[in-house]
């Protein structure tokens, strides 16, 4: 029996360099770069000091009314809730299907701890002497001081359950964390769902907002960030010769899927259909991808099986391309591994030159990047590309948008412990 088929009917996207799909769609075909220097807390004595956030502090205001949500909601619930919002208004899905077919998929971390919250604990649980803070009694004072509700808001599953709730959703409900591919798995986890029967449609995708003290220091002492602190725009530039590490992003992503057969019975507006996916670990290090690409080739190969469409068939790149030394040289070697001598005549192009590294958001914000890549025909640059890298030797699309004929696309994502899930979307033709 052949498995259903999945439409691409509705995109919701927040980013640094845009609020909703076409502002972030012009940026994006603009070269803008969505790097500074952090201003919402002192970055002072970080290695790395700038990052891509979202920065229409009015916008931020007027979605939370807009999607109804209360104030004490954390950023990452908001953007989650705001970006699902627009994908499914876009489809026009909701009064279609039954509540319990539809599905939810989400990649994100959760939310994060004020740290100036953890420090009036902290002073609160100091010793008799004013001096000492034991672990016991910083641990006593914090239990002491939770509210059901902030316990309930830091934990990745509050997010999917507050999406479910908004919309009605009782069907499959699944949050992933898998670092820079949980939203890209949520996708193909939702792909899967629609293919074996589970759901008629979903919403699948990610958000991240964790440029906070504590994951700047993280990521630092990891030395996987830029350290341009004089030229932030320009820090981020995936397989330049010269870069030296990326810039932490945040923001949301989300895509309503449906069974093809119910999108065009609903005359639904199919934007793509998604074709394949594919997923492997490399069981290398948690840090460092096979040097080999094994992991990388592996998922790119399933992807490609799985839509039932060769390698020549693929038009277009968006990579993983996070403009560390290690990842993009890495991955150019997977992409000859899978695509042989195309690779050199296929365009490839990241997308997290403009919006940095977006982490748990990454993978939708990218896979909606190559849907909106196929129904304009038009590739996004790679910005920042100055100096040719030998080791990094194809057409990553340097600095300005490009036409191009466009009939599929690959979306990678590779994370931390070796994850790796590719996506492939192709133009619909009824």
């Amino acid at each position: 029996m052949e498995k259903p088929r999945a439409a691409i009917t509705g995109i919701g996207v927040i980013a640094p360099i845009g609020i909703g799909v076409e502002d972030y769609w012009k940026a994006a075909l603009g070269g803008v770069s969505g790097s500074r220097l952090i201003t919402h807390f002192d970055p002072g004595g970080l290695p790395s000091q700038m990052a891509a956030v979202v920065r229409e502090e009015q916008q931020i205001e007027r979605l939370y009314s807009w999607v109804g949500a209360d104030l004490e909601e954390s950023r990452v619930a908001l953007f989650a809730l705001a970006a699902a919002r627009m994908a499914t208004e876009a489809s026009r899905w909701d009064s279609y299907y039954r509540r319990d077919r539809q599905g939810i998929f989400l990649g994100t971390s959760g939310g994060r701890v004020d740290l100036r919250r953890i420090a009036e604990i902290a002073y609160r649980s100091r010793a008799g002497n004013g001096r000492e803070i034991s672990p016991a009694a910083y641990v006593k004072e914090y239990c002491k001081s939770l509210e059901e509700s902030f316990v309930l808001r830091l934990l990745p599953q509050y997010v999917t359950a507050l999406v479910a709730g908004s919309f009605g959703i009782t069907g499959a409900s699944s949050t992933m964390q898998t670092a820079c591919t949980s939203s890209a798995q949520a996708v193909g986890e939702a792909l899967r769902a629609i293919q074996r029967g589970s759901v008629d449609a979903a919403i699948a995708g990610g958000a991240e907002c964790i440029v906070s003290p504590i994951e700047m220091q993280l990521f630092c002492l990891l030395g996987a960030l830029s350290r341009r602190n004089g030229d932030p725009e320009r820090a981020s530039r995936p397989f330049d010769a010269e870069r030296d590490g990326f810039v932490l992003g945040e923001g949301a992503g989300f895509l309503v899927l449906e069974r093809l057969d119910r999108a065009v019975e609903r005359s639904a507006p199919i934007l793509a259909e998604l074709a394949g996916y594919g997923t492997s670990c490399d069981a290398y290090r948690v840090t460092d991808e096979a040097p080999d690409g094994r992991g990388a080739i592996l998922a790119m190969t399933r992807a490609l099986e799985d839509s039932a469409l060769s390698p020549h068939q693929i038009d277009y790149v968006n990579a993983h391309g996070t403009s560390t030394l290690m990842n993009d040289r890495v991955e150019t070697l997977a992409i000859k591994g899978v695509f042989g001598k195309h690779a050199y005549q296929m365009p490839v192009s990241s997308t997290k030159s403009m919006i940095g590294h977006t982490i748990s958001a990454a993978g939708a914000i990218e896979l909606i990047t190559c849907v909106l890549a196929l129904r304009d025909q038009m590739i996004p640059p790679t910005i920042n590309y100055e100096y040719p890298d030998p080791e990094c030797d194809l057409d990553y699309v340097p600095n300005r948008a490009r036409r191009a004929k466009l009939g599929a696309a690959l979306s990678n994502s590779f994370g931390f412990g070796g994850h790796n899930d590719c996506l492939v979307v192709r133009r619909y033709c009824p």
